[in-house]
């Protein structure tokens, strides 16, 4: 594959800028594709060049993959980073990118749609050796089924809705004495809401914690991990805070998941940069699902290890190979990651509109990955991040102390943020504990008052 001589940035705000660095550092002239609504971003000020590809609709913009192959075209840009979100994990850009001559700076098409289908995808990590959520190979059909299944998982079981969604058709049996019941009440339920009474069973899993592995291959075989992320800090199953390495992992976990995840990324002969996501409970791993991506908190991990992703992707959809060995990855410290959204710290109501005052902190450790500056407006049609937190420290506690001075330094006048409820949580004893699992945040936000 030719060395890549001009990168599209297929995306906005700060992951956009993000990229552009990259190409600054690696001496890649970059274009910067925007909305009528992103014409004054810092992405579209620093490009080399920029093309408006449509109105404030991200269907009309950043998802209207036409616009921005005729982008490609009318720069001469021969690659394009699609960050996250929009088009990032679409099988059929990519596709389309191919059949046009410009690299996808990212997985193969199959890959994605592979890893795309849940179904699929965890067909696929069994086979790869990664550890899957024990579950019923099919529906429950019958209550002697039932009663089977769940003594071969273990209770307590959670009975699942084949057709379901938004928690219909879900029961939780904690012992055999009320399965039967759950199990007959799931399918009313799912009849009810989705005209179908199928359901299945998989181990309950009642306080897991959120944990990712950061896998990156060469498309040839060769693939590597970046250790892990703890992701549990959650609303809505939004991330909130990430850290790395996780306070509920060892040495020895962190090194035997790692190389279980770069195992299975060899054996699929996987291409850039991807993240495997799992539920962790009682030093046991379940899958998820993966990103076949660039994660939001992949700055966490360039943290402790020292590699930059985007520049380790630009040189692997170069033909250039993993620029490290396994044995040549280093861990060094921890590092948080808080994510600062335009939205009531409470409330989490969206609060666009025009920052009167940015002032972002500084000094050793601390770095900010946001696109917003003095006067910016923050458009209303995306989403509401602002900018991304990032503290590094040579401990956790260390790491802990400098986000809190991080914090209050940080200033963002003119709209709400979310910057109040990460100086909560860092004076908060769990916290600061490590002890905490995805439904920590949302008990504390239920059952804390406001200050």
């Amino acid at each position: 594959m030719p060395m890549i001589s001009k990168i599209l940035i297929a995306n906005r705000g700060e992951i956009a800028l993000r990229v552009l660095r990259a190409c600054k550092e690696l001496g890649i002239a970059c274009v910067a594709v925007h909305s009528t609504a992103d014409a004054d971003a810092m992405h579209v000020r620093l490009a080399d060049e920029s093309v408006c590809i449509g109105p404030p609709s991200s269907r009309e913009s950043y998802l209207n993959i036409h616009q921005i192959v005729a982008a490609c075209e009318i720069t001469g840009a021969d690659a394009v980073h699609p960050g996250y979100g929009f088009l990032s994990e679409n099988a059929k850009f990519a596709d389309i990118l191919e059949a046009h001559g410009i690299t996808f700076i990212g997985p193969t098409a199959d890959h994605i749609r592979i890893m795309g289908d849940k179904i699929t995808a965890k067909t696929t990590a069994l086979e790869l050796g990664i550890p899957v959520v024990p579950g019923s190979d099919g529906e429950v059909k019958t209550e002697e089924d039932a009663l089977k299944t769940a003594a071969e998982i273990g209770y307590p079981v959670l009975i699942k809705a084949t057709a379901g969604g938004g928690g219909r058709g879900m029961k939780v049996a904690k012992s055999e004495a009320d399965l039967i019941e759950a199990w007959s009440t799931a399918r009313t339920e799912a009849a009810a809401a989705f005209g179908n009474d199928a359901v299945y069973m998989e181990k309950y899993l009642g306080k897991p914690r959120h944990i990712e592995i950061q896998v990156f291959g060469d498309g040839e075989g060769n693939a590597i991990h970046l250790g892990e992320r703890d992701c549990s800090l959650q609303r809505r199953h939004q991330k909130v805070w990430e850290e790395a390495n996780s306070p509920a992992l060892n040495v020895e976990q962190r090194m035997k998941i790692g190389q279980v995840c770069a195992d299975a990324m060899k054996k699929l002969k996987y291409r850039g940069a991807g993240t495997i996501e799992f539920l962790y409970e009682n030093g046991e791993f379940y899958f998820i699902e993966m990103n076949t991506r660039l994660q939001v908190e992949h700055p966490i991990t360039e943290a402790i290890t020292g590699i930059d992703l985007v520049h380790e992707q630009i040189r692997v959809a170069s033909g250039g190979g993993l620029s490290v060995t396994q044995d040549e990855v280093h861990f060094s410290g921890h590092a948080i990651e808080c994510r600062i959204n335009a939205e009531h710290p409470r409330t989490f109501v969206p609060s666009p509109g025009t920052i009167t005052h940015f002032h972002a902190p500084g000094g050793l450790g601390v770095r900010i990955d946001s696109g917003a500056y003095q006067g910016y407006k923050i458009p209303p049609y995306y989403d509401s991040l602002i900018g991304k937190l990032i503290v590094h420290g040579r401990t956790r506690v260390e790491c802990m102390m400098r986000l809190r001075r991080a914090l209050d330094e940080f200033v963002v006048d003119g709209i709400n943020t979310t910057l109040p409820l990460f100086q909560d949580l860092v004076s908060n004893q769990d916290i600061a504990n490590g002890d905490y699992d995805i439904h920590w945040l949302e008990e504390y936000l239920a059952n804390t008052p406001a200050a």
